[in-house]
């Protein structure tokens, strides 16, 4: 076992920040072979249960959930900052061509590498995350987040038409394919598989057909893709499809909306598309700085709260433009300014927080596992440095509540204030 004492963040059930100016935090093994939360809270009342306890001694700094991150492309990592006329231009000109190298075992595997670097300096310690069209890309992912001990999710994407050679792959081995991998990787040790149709006017109705039959074969793995980002790419889907309801009613159609489904944007969805997300089970993934970056819109929190819709935070990188939690918590808060239904909306700094870990967990179908620092789940956690900078230090100095002092990190906070991330208590 092993404490650790620091001021600390976490979450109740019902999204509720919880913050002990001096606590305690106990971590140990357990049954599974991860680190677990053993016990949290006060240090003056929980350090009596544990006498002759090891303790990290870390006050001054915040110890808070690790972020999870539940919609990344971490081929795309080279492409963030490409200029692009939008998203469509943008897939074209820097995505796709990018993108065809990953065939090259060695460099999907460089690429790997840099990727999980930059989560762990964020402080992001779960992800939900594209690879490419090759399986050399998923391998290379896994076999590095396995290396780390992370808790990570990826998958083959499926794109057999209007795709470029070099990307675009064929219908019937990409399902092998992503069989295949989700044999050889779903649930070994802290990894998942998703089944990953990059967005639906890129793949057949054959591809898609074959997706949603893997997806109730396999149902416990996860489905990642993309909709309503895009008033050009509504479009086109709803051309490509003209007998779906709407471009999420594609999805429906090919048994491809259910629990464990994460759908990145959800911008330009209506009443119904929010309602069948909710019936489903299918969540949000939203990547506010992708979208201010490419201008394709702005979530629209309160319809998605009126129909019942889950949705967590996402970086997009590359089409976001940080990595950093912060910046996209930060840029979710405005694009909460800019709410559709209601213009002005003020998003508190609690509950943007709990979108990029509690509430992002319970979205992917992990929460009490991640995201939280309640006994039981597993023990990812960031130290994060109130003084990491002289304008941040004296702006948390001020501070007045544990609103003001979380709001105060999300506008001024970047890398520099992440002094560590712990892994599964490592």
């Amino acid at each position: 076992m092993q404490g650790f004492r620091a001021s600390i963040l976490r979450f109740t059930d019902d999204a509720i920040p919880v913050f002990d100016v001096d606590g305690l935090l106990v971590v140990g093994p357990s049954g599974t072979g991860v680190s677990m939360v053993l016990a949290v809270g006060d240090h003056g009342s929980l350090a009596p249960r544990f006498p002759g306890l090891a303790v990290q001694d870390l006050r001054g700094r915040i110890i808070a959930p690790g972020f999870v991150d539940m919609h990344v492309h971490y081929p795309q990592t080279d492409v963030i900052g490409a200029p692009a006329a939008g998203l469509l231009p943008w897939l074209e000109d820097y995505t796709y061509p990018h993108e065809s190298r990953f065939h090259e075992p060695a460099y999907a595997s460089e690429v790997a590498v840099i990727f999980f670097d930059e989560l762990l300096r964020q402080g992001v310690t779960t992800a939900l995350t594209f690879a490419t069209s090759h399986v050399a890309s998923v391998n290379a992912a896994f076999d590095e987040a396995r290396s780390r001990g992370l808790r990570f999710i990826t998958g083959k994407v499926l794109q057999d038409r209007h795709s470029p050679d070099g990307v675009r792959d064929e219908t019937e081995q990409s399902l092998i394919d992503t069989e295949a991998l989700i044999r050889r990787w779903h649930g070994v040790d802290r990894l998942g598989y998703a089944i990953t149709p990059r967005f639906a006017p890129t793949s057949t109705p054959e591809q898609l057909r074959g997706a949603g039959a893997l997806a109730a074969k396999y149902a416990d793995v996860w489905i990642q893709s993309h909709v309503a980002e895009n008033l050009d790419e509504v479009r086109w889907a709803n051309e490509l499809f003209p007998q779906s309801r709407s471009y999420l009613g594609v999805y429906g159609d090919f048994g491809l909306l259910r629990q464990r489904a994460v759908y990145a944007h959800c911008i330009h969805l209506d009443a119904e598309d929010r309602a069948q997300m909710a019936r489903t089970g299918a969540v949000a993934a939203v990547s506010p700085t992708s979208n201010l970056f490419l201008g394709s819109g702005f979530f629209d929190y309160l319809a998605a709260d009126a129909a019942g819709m889950r949705y967590g935070l996402a970086s997009d990188v590359g089409g976001g433009t940080s990595f950093s939690p912060f910046h996209t918590m930060l840029a979710a808060y405005y694009v909460g300014r800019e709410n559709q239904t209601k213009p002005g909306l003020s998003l508190s700094p609690g509950q943007l927080w709990w979108q990029h870990t509690a509430g992002a967990a319970r979205a992917l179908g992990l929460e009490g596992v991640v995201g939280n620092l309640q006994p039981g789940c597993e023990a990812d956690f960031v130290v994060l440095d109130p003084n990491a900078t002289p304008l941040l230090a004296r702006k948390t100095s001020q501070a007045n509540s544990l609103d003001e002092l979380l709001f105060a990190l999300i506008v001024l906070g970047d890398d520099r204030v992440v002094v560590q991330t712990v892994v599964a208590g490592g």
